[in-house]
């Protein structure tokens, strides 16, 4: 998936243009992965266009740079505001964004705290993450998910995904789209950038944050959805056997949105088919995006641009 030019980055307040987002060799960041980012979509609406969980992603921005003692000097709402202003300058929907903080140039050494804090945000065309029309095909990884007290897996930091880097290679390799980690202590965690669930006799299983996932604003929408449509939701640690014998499993993540996994190491996933309770899910997340059901949780943030008629997913 090649990125896409657009014509304006949002820098330090200021939007500049594309070509112009450029760091310094020696910055922090490309020495000892000192950055906290985003990933949000954008959708076309009927009408316009929605930004998903706007709110809620810059305010994990924020959090994920106070655990790392990154101070940035704007706050959850001023950078929402910044969102918009870059979506609307590049004119580019439905698209993905990028909103990243890290440590400039400044100082040489891994003591991160006298090198600047950066802050841009991008916006740019993105399809389809996770491979496979009919359904993903995984693995489980050989390699683990971070340990409890080592990394904060609940930041969302640039050296977290040295991990996911690992197991999506591996994976992609061997022959699979994707990877699931375990953790630890042997329990599944989530892929290298999904959440994981799992339907067995029509109880929603999710991993706990315990089990160092990320916190994930699809997974807590799609909890949302669940428990609306009346599905039992349970959050605990999962032994690895039970997704070979789950009735349905799906990624979700802003990326992945939602999707089904067909087999795990080579096993189908029933009839490897999208189950029924995995398609309501598909069904009302996608029709909430794309503006065909009502967002009754008011979900999107409205963008003033002219988008392309929205896909009936």
């Amino acid at each position: 998936m090649a990125i896409q030019a657009t014509d304006h980055i949002w820098h330090n307040g200021e939007l500049i243009p594309w070509n112009k987002a450029q760091i310094h060799v020696m910055s922090h960041v490309i020495h000892y992965g000192s950055s906290v980012f985003e990933g949000i979509r954008c959708y076309s609406q009927p009408n316009g266009a929605g930004v998903f969980r706007l709110p809620e992603h810059m305010q994990r921005l924020v959090d994920s740079a106070k655990i790392y003692r990154m101070p940035i000097p704007y706050t959850a709402e001023e950078l929402a505001t910044a969102v918009i202003d870059v979506i609307e300058a590049n004119g580019v929907t439905p698209c993905y964004i990028r909103p990243i903080a890290f440590r400039g140039y400044g100082e040489i050494g891994v003591n991160p705290l006298r090198s600047p804090v950066e802050v841009y945000i991008a916006n740019f065309p993105w399809g389809k993450y996770v491979p496979g029309n009919d359904g993903a095909d995984v693995c489980i990884s050989s390699w683990n998910r971070l340990a409890p007290n080592t990394m904060p897996s609940l930041a969302k930091a640039g050296a977290n995904y040295m991990n996911s880097q690992l197991i999506r290679m591996e994976a992609e390799i061997n022959g699979y789209d994707e990877g699931i980690a375990l953790d630890t202590n042997g329990y599944l965690s989530e892929g290298s950038g999904e959440n994981l669930f799992i339907i067995r006799n029509g109880v929603m299983y999710t991993t706990p944050l315990a089990n160092s996932v990320l916190s994930g604003i699809t997974r807590d929408s799609i909890i949302m959805i669940a428990k609306q449509l009346g599905i039992p939701v349970v959050e605990q640690a999962l032994p690895r056997e039970l997704i070979y014998i789950a009735d349905e499993a799906f990624f979700t993540g802003t990326a992945a949105e939602v999707t089904h996994l067909r087999s795990v190491d080579r096993i189908l996933v029933a009839d490897g088919k999208m189950g029924p309770i995995t398609s309501a899910l598909h069904t009302e997340f996608f029709g909430i995006v794309n503006g065909l059901k009502p967002d009754r949780y008011n979900w999107l943030t409205p963008v003033k641009v002219k988008t392309a008629e929205p896909v009936t997913v």
